[in-house]
């Protein structure tokens, strides 16, 4: 089966570059000219503690791509969503299906576009970054999990399940893909958070000044995810249940297991403080959109997630710096 990978960056470019190695047939697509020459010319090159290797590969603009085909793996920032699928739609075969493999629930644009029939669920919290035209930091493994947006261990599931094992052996497959991307979605509330400043994570979720706003920024998404019947998911040392139960013991602990296991990647810092620190670009904030949404229509504040967004959009404006002073100022608007 080929597989195309939407969008080479630090998530697409890692798992693409693993199962070509692998003996995968994969192209990728991605909208950045001078990496899909590099890509063309040299091949892509990953690099970093787990592993250094360079693969041949085929990449393509999207205007540059031909045919139908049975699996489409968008690895897209989160804010290009919908564009990217509407642009990958008319290659995707009539029986074939888009895996959406970002952070965010952007299953939800996804299944609109080309049917829920055709979409399914990943979740994936390995390190990676984009370095250089051709080239992707690989800093640290982490949970990877497909699955059914309803549930269902299907076949197609247990395919891709055997693909992805050819990038990392631990591979899951669950019938809860929304409890994970809930699970991530309050994890990345205290990564955005962390971004605020310029401390690395593991720097940021052990500082004890600041910890309370991590773990009320956990807590806030997923109260929400209890309000809507779901069961968030825990992953690499962090335990939605400790936040939901607010168990302080079983938080910092939890927290402090985070901090280790962040300690272990050479990726210091996440991608939201290096697009808005080193590559100067809108982040993915807009992933927690569907959040805002949902939580107005059950009338549920989100004070502290609604003022953390407000403040990571002035810095990409231009209008904020990345300093610790943001975090006192959020302690004191929220308190």
């Amino acid at each position: 089966m080929r597989i195309v990978i939407w969008g080479a960056g630090a998530i697409g470019g890692t798992l693409g570059a693993y199962l070509i190695r692998a003996g995968q047939d994969v192209g990728f697509v991605d909208i950045v000219e001078q990496h899909v020459n590099a890509i063309n010319h040299s091949g892509l090159r990953i690099k970093g503690p787990v592993d250094e290797f360079q693969v041949a590969a085929e990449a393509f603009l999207p205007d540059q791509l031909s045919g139908k085909y049975p699996a489409i793996l968008l690895c897209a920032k989160s804010q290009h969503t919908r564009a990217a699928t509407e642009a990958l739609a008319p290659f995707l075969a009539e029986d074939g299906f888009v895996m959406s493999v970002q952070n965010g629930l952007n299953e939800l644009i996804i299944e609109k576009i080309v049917g829920r029939e055709r979409t399914l669920g990943a979740f994936v919290n390995f390190s990676a970054d984009y370095h250089a035209p051709g080239e992707i930091l690989f800093g640290g493994r982490g949970a990877v999990v497909i699955g059914e947006l309803d549930g269902a261990i299907s076949p197609r599931v247990k395919r891709m399940e055997a693909i992805f094992r050819k990038f990392d052996d631990d591979t899951l497959v669950t019938d809860n893909i929304w409890g994970y991307l809930w699970g991530k979605e309050a994890y990345g509330a205290m990564l955005f958070i962390s971004a605020l400043t310029h401390q690395s994570i593991a720097e940021a979720l052990a500082d004890g000044r600041y910890r309370h706003l991590y773990i009320r920024a956990a807590g806030e998404i997923l109260q929400l995810a209890d309000r809507f019947g779901i069961e968030a998911y825990g992953f690499n040392g962090f335990e939605p249940a400790a936040f939901l139960d607010d168990d302080r013991e079983s938080i910092n602990r939890s927290l402090d297991t985070l901090v280790a296991f962040n300690k272990r990647s050479a990726k210091t810092h996440s991608g939201i403080w290096r697009d808005l620190a080193v590559r100067k670009r809108k982040t993915e904030v807009i992933m927690y959109q569907p959040i805002l949404t949902q939580a107005k229509s059950i009338d549920l504040a989100l004070p502290l997630t609604r003022r953390w967004i407000q403040m990571i959009r002035e810095i990409e404006d231009g209008l904020r710096e990345q300093s610790l002073a943001n975090l006192d100022e959020l302690k004191a608007a929220v308190s």
